[in-house]
């Protein structure tokens, strides 16, 4: 389902999966939660058929939905395997996390149990990884309850498309997606049994009382968080009653919850998000605060109980804990925008964050003519560039006929952008957007859970600040966003004399003292081989230079590499971003410019030799 080599490809699959995901809460019953998570093993993770077998109350396994193939329908749909043959199965697979994998080698032996099975004899496989007809992967389905590691089902999946076994990444890629379904499929029970639960509610009073009792049972011992909402009068939001499971996911007891509405509890930069949650079955994925003063990502949805007599009463909102999710979506779009090396921002993440600076039209153009115009009138958005390069400090000369490297030191990342999500991480630097966040319409003087009733909603920045060329004719002061583009001179020669592990540890170190280089905010990114390039906003022509002579600088110091010193220099070739261009047309200009300045190096070295 991926290239391990291409990142890229990564993001897309990336992108397929969390659609998957995502229809996991639009379905409505659990028949269709089933349905849907068999479907989603098809359309986001790659595999061609997919089967969901749900563990029966009397323990045994029914293939409950299945998606790829109507014949395979036709054979498997409705048919029961023993929890004894399925527990064979998981125990005698292949560990891959908490995937079971047994290869057709081995897997003869259960062609004869009562699980129901599709797989065909095909011949022996070509290469190493190629995926046999008769090999079986199992995702197994555990619930995340009090209890906890409950077996739900088992997700069975064959035929990937690319007709190789999963690697690391798509392994992982089925286990979140598992780890999703068994809460999805556990929600769409726990919906249904508390959809039972309301409709009693609404009859007589007699069967008002045991329905409150049911709801009393569902509420409290819900795997996930719940809570119950005043709605109308004075205390209007405030929270009149949480489960266990809610108290513990924020650190406070329930008579501390009892003090709070969610508008009280939500992350700064959400409380938008949350006025535009609809009451009636609103959806929304926003941070709460723990008692700790961190915050956990949570999915809140919102249903009304109602009052026949008074209308609305009570808001019952359920609150599922998605931080691991949000942790791996974090991680997986990280690995897709940064370089697998340096570590630093690929060629696709730093071309998003340069366009996010960009308009269409520079700031010249009649559309844009009252907002360009500043201090210094009307200017074009054309870039202007200007280079500063260095000295390239070189080892020895090398042997004759060594082979190069460098080419073979390209950016790892993807197109694509890294959205960071909030919170910490461990997976490295959060990357923050370059543009404000929204202006919500609310205020410090909100209170309650005031969600979906006459509160206007939030709309995006209505202004963009144009990023202007500094003129380097007139040099009047003009700031602008300058790009910085870095080539690395003699890193081939040490890359071809002493082998590719000192050439990355070379690349390593140089991508940290660019860092340590520039200001807080600015980008330095690895564009691929041995070129980086920076964004820095806000300076003027001279600024640039000063900078670029600084990180000049910072880069000649010998570099130690298992105890043997190399040295590097660079050259840097100055451009200018203006709206009206490009990402490419910046970069490109910038580069040219450096190589011309290399040119004019190289003529005067022969000049003066």
């Amino acid at each position: 389902m991926e290239t391990e080599s291409e990142p890229y490809v990564r993001l897309a699959t990336l992108k397929q999966v969390h659609r998957a995901i995502a229809d996991l809460n639009t379905a409505r019953s659990l028949a269709d939660t089933l349905q849907t998570v068999a479907d989603g093993v098809v359309s986001g993770l790659g595999y061609e058929l997919s089967a969901v077998n749900l563990v029966r109350p009397d323990g045994d396994l029914v293939v409950a939905a299945v998606a790829g193939s109507a014949s395979a329908e036709a054979l498997m749909a409705g048919r029961v395997g023993s929890r004894v043959s399925w527990e064979r199965r998981l125990a005698m697979g292949d560990e891959w996390g908490d995937l079971r994998f047994i290869p057709y080698t081995e897997g003869w032996i259960l062609d004869d149990d009562d699980v129901p099975q599709w797989h065909t004899a095909g011949p022996a496989p070509r290469f190493a990884d190629e995926w046999h007809p008769m090999d079986r992967l199992f995702a197994p389905m555990y619930s995340t309850g009090p209890s906890g590691g409950e077996l739900l089902g088992v997700i069975s999946v064959d035929k990937p498309r690319n007709g190789r076994r999963p690697g690391a990444w798509g392994r992982e890629a089925l286990q979140m997606y598992a780890s999703q379904a068994a809460i999805a499929i556990s929600n769409a029970r726990l919906r249904a049994n508390m959809q039972r639960a309301l409709v009693r509610l609404e009859r007589e009073q007699q069967a008002l009382r045991a329905s409150e009792e049911s709801f009393r049972q569902a509420f409290e011992y819900a795997p996930s968080g719940m809570a119950i909402a005043e709605m109308g009068g004075d205390q209007h939001g405030r929270l009149h009653r949480t489960n266990d499971a809610l108290c513990r996911l924020l650190g406070r007891s329930a008579s501390q919850m009892r003090r709070y509405s969610f508008a009280d509890l939500v992350h700064p930069e959400d409380i938008g998000t949350l006025l535009r949650t609809s009451a009636e079955g609103g959806r929304a994925e926003l941070r709460l605060a723990r008692r700790d003063g961190t915050f956990v990502w949570v999915s809140l949805r919102n249903s009304v109980v109602a009052d026949a007599a008074d209308g609305p009463r009570f808001l019952l909102t359920h609150v599922e804990d998605i931080e691991e999710r949000k942790r791996h979506e974090l991680q997986l779009a990280h690995r897709a925008s940064h370089d697998s090396l340096t570590g630093l921002p690929n060629s696709a993440e730093l071309r998003a964050r340069l366009s996010s600076r960009l308009c269409g039209r520079p700031p010249g153009s009649e559309t844009h003519a009252a907002a360009a115009a500043g201090p210094y009138g009307a200017l074009d958005g054309f870039a202007e560039v200007a280079s500063v390069e260095s000295t390239a400090y070189v080892p020895e000369p090398l042997p004759a006929g060594a082979a190069g490297a460098a080419g073979a030191l390209t950016a790892g990342g993807a197109p694509g952008h890294g959205h960071g999500h909030g919170f910490g991480s461990d997976t490295g630097p959060d990357y923050a957007p370059d543009f404000p966040p929204e202006d919500y319409g609310g205020g410090p003087g909100l209170s309650g859970l005031s969600v979906g009733y006459g509160y206007g909603h939030g709309h995006a920045y209505d202004h963009h600040e144009h990023a202007i060329a500094p003129d380097e004719d007139a040099d009047d002061g003009t700031k602008g966003l300058a790009v910085l583009f870095c080539d690395l001179d003699g890193f081939k020669l040490i890359n071809d004399r002493f082998g590719h592990h000192t050439g990355d540890a070379v690349l390593i170190e140089v991508a940290r003292r660019l860092s340590n280089g520039v200001r807080e905010g600015d980008t330095v990114a690895r564009l691929g081989g041995d070129e980086f390039v920076v964004l820095a906003d806000g300076l003027a022509l001279a600024d640039a230079e000063d900078l670029a002579a600084r990180l000049r600088n910072a880069i000649i110091p010998p570099i130690r590499v298992d105890g043997r010193a190399v040295r590097v220099g660079a050259s840097f070739g100055i451009g200018w971003a203006g709206c009206g261009m490009s990402a490419d047309e910046v970069l490109h200009s910038a580069d040219q410019r450096m190589y011309m300045e290399k040119r004019a190096r190289a003529k005067a070295g022969r000049r003066a030799g």
